[in-house]
C-alpha cells in the first residue's frame, strides 16, 4: 500500500497493492498495521455504504461536533470524491481537492477531520463505501453548497447534479460555521 499526496495537507490517496490473476484480484483495503506505519488512523468505528445513478451528487457534508475522518472508495462505477478544507487556522482554509475513485482503479481518498466531503457520480451507477473515524450525528451535520463560487469546484458534470433537499440548501462558505482550529479535531 501506498500514499499519494494532493494538494491538500493531510489528505492522500491511498493505493492498495493489487495481486490479479486469471480468477479476477484480491487486495487489503485495511491493515492496522500498514495503516499505522503510514501514519493512517486505525480506529474506525462506522462502514457506510451507498448506491447512486450517474449525475448524483451527494455532499458537500461534515460535522461539526464528532468531526468525521472518512476513508471513501468506490466498490462499483467511477465517482469524482471532493474534499475541502474547513479549518480556519489552515493556510489552505476553502481549498479543494477531487480525485476519480473507480471500481477499475481501486484507489481510495483518505479525508481527515475538518474537511467536508461530497462526490459525484460520473459513470451510470457507483457504489461507494467508506469508513468513518466517528459516529453519524446529524444534529451536527452540516452542508457547504457543492456549486459554491468562493470555493470553485470543478465537476466533471454536464448540466446540473441530481441532489438531495439537504444538498441544495448547502450554505455558502462565507456564511457557514466552520472549525476554528485543529486542537478540536481529534
Amino acid at each position: 500500500m501506498q500514499l499519494i499526496p494532493t494538494p491538500l495537507n493531510d489528505v492522500v490517496i491511498v493505493e492498495p497493492k493489487v495481486f490479479g490473476d486469471d480468477r479476477g484480484f484480491f487486495l487489503e483495503s485495511y491493515n492496522e498495521a500498514t495503516f499505522q506505519k503510514l501514519g493512517l488512523p486505525t480506529r474506525f468505528v462506522q462502514d457506510n455504504h451507498s448506491g447512486s445513478r450517474k449525475g448524483v451528487l451527494r455532499g458537500l457534508h461534515y460535522q461539526l461536533k464528532q468531526p468525521q475522518g472518512k476513508l471513501v472508495r468506490a466498490l462499483r462505477g467511477e465517482i469524482f470524491d471532493v474534499a475541502v478544507d474547513l479549518r480556519q487556522n489552515s493556510p489552505q482554509f476553502g481549498q479543494w481537492f477531487g480525485a476519480a475513485l473507480s471500481a477499475d482503479n481501486k484507489r481510495m481518498l483518505w479525508i481527515p477531520p475538518g474537511f467536508c466531503h461530497g462526490f459525484l457520480v460520473v459513470s451510470d451507477f457507483a457504489e461507494v463505501a467508506y469508513k468513518a473515524t466517528d459516529f453519524y450525528l446529524p444534529a451536527a451535520e452540516r452542508s457547504i453548497a457543492w456549486n459554491d463560487p468562493a470555493i470553485g469546484i470543478e465537476w466533471p458534470l454536464d448540466g446540473e447534479p441530481t441532489l438531495s433537499e439537504k444538498d441544495r440548501a448547502g450554505s455558502l462558505l462565507a456564511e457557514a460555521e466552520t472549525y476554528p482550529g485543529s486542537a478540536q479535531l481529534g
